[in-house]
């Protein structure tokens, strides 16, 4: 695949704290990248650097082949950027607002209001092209953040936490739309805290921290990097001290301990354990009255490598 950005030894001070370390990133033709760290890890100085809204010390930046600066307009006519701040007039109408920002890129009146109409039936705001800002829930106002940000169908496209506190709706509408997008030809570079829309939508992830990359892979690939290889929950009818102690001493489990009537199970390896964990139960006479396995989740990634929680 052709690389649409490529990022060199990107390094950004702000007196003596490092937000960019000699950052690398590279960003492929027609994926969708999830973009991961924790506050304070470089992310939105890493994003706002690439287009060049900050300056940076030392490194290089190309979009499409070309060098990125603050002038190059030939290269940020092919960028959409939906920040997480909603970003619209409040005077005019949704319509209004999409019209407006296409018109920045696309002068020819014809083809503006085809990209206009292609953007409120992406986002779902057909019924509400006469309405203004302050009549739109939240989770509408995200929707027409996100049509103003891409009417002028833009090749890359940023998208920085455009889910963060709507509705269960809106949320459908907004993922479905970005892989509608990706589908028809963009790139996407996603920014999140929720891990559940990475796994769903996202062809790879970097994982970021203190202004360097530290992982990057897919899904599968970033959780064949941790040392959790499946996680076991048994629900018991009381506390089993001795079935703990019992566990601990198994080569394979990185971690045992109860909380309240919950067993929780941490193991090395990904075969199936139930097997093992029902005849050890039923030796020992333990009554319990579920027991349930799950691989690891891109949560427990994070929090291996990074010692935080991503909402930290």
């Amino acid at each position: 695949m052709e690389k649409v950005i490529e990022v060199k030894n990107l390094t950004k001070k702000y007196k003596d704290f490092i937000a960019l370390n000699h950052f690398h990133l590279d960003v492929y033709e027609g994926e969708i990248l999830g973009l991961l760290g924790p506050n304070g890890s470089g992310k939105s100085t890493c994003i706002n650097t690439i287009l060049s809204l900050l300056h940076f010390d030392e490194g290089n930046i190309y979009i499409l082949g070309k060098e990125m600066n603050p002038y190059a307009y030939d290269i940020k006519r092919h960028i959409g950027v939906v920040f997480q701040d909603v970003a619209v007039f409040e005077e005019l109408t949704v319509y209004e607002n999409i019209d407006y920002f296409c018109g920045l890129y696309i002068k020819d009146k014809k083809v503006r209001r085809q990209y206009n109409e292609d953007a409120i039936k992406l986002v779902g705001l057909e019924e509400f092209q006469r309405f203004k800002p302050k009549q739109l829930s939240g989770g509408l106002l995200r929707r027409l953040n996100i049509a103003c940000g891409i009417a002028h169908k833009p090749s890359i496209i940023f998208l920085d936490e455009p889910t963060v506190a709507v509705d269960p709706q809106s949320r459908h509408h907004i993922l479905e739309g970005i892989k509608t997008l990706n589908e028809q030809g963009a790139t996407i570079i996603y920014t999140t805290h929720y891990m559940e829309e990475v796994e769903m939508i996202c062809d790879r992830i970097v994982i970021m921290d203190k202004g360097q990359v530290i992982a990057q892979g897919t899904t599968d690939e970033l959780k064949n990097m941790i040392d959790l290889g499946e996680k076991v929950t048994i629900v018991v009818e009381k506390q089993e001290d001795q079935l703990i102690e019992e566990l601990k001493k198994d080569r394979d489990i990185l971690k045992v301990e109860q909380k309240s009537l919950e067993i929780h199970i941490a193991y090395s390896t990904h075969e199936n354990h139930l097997g093992q964990l029902v005849n050890l139960l039923k030796e020992r006479h333990i009554q319990y009255t579920s027991l349930f396995s799950e691989r690891p989740t891109l949560n427990d990634v994070f929090l291996e490598l990074t010692g935080k929680e991503l909402r930290d």
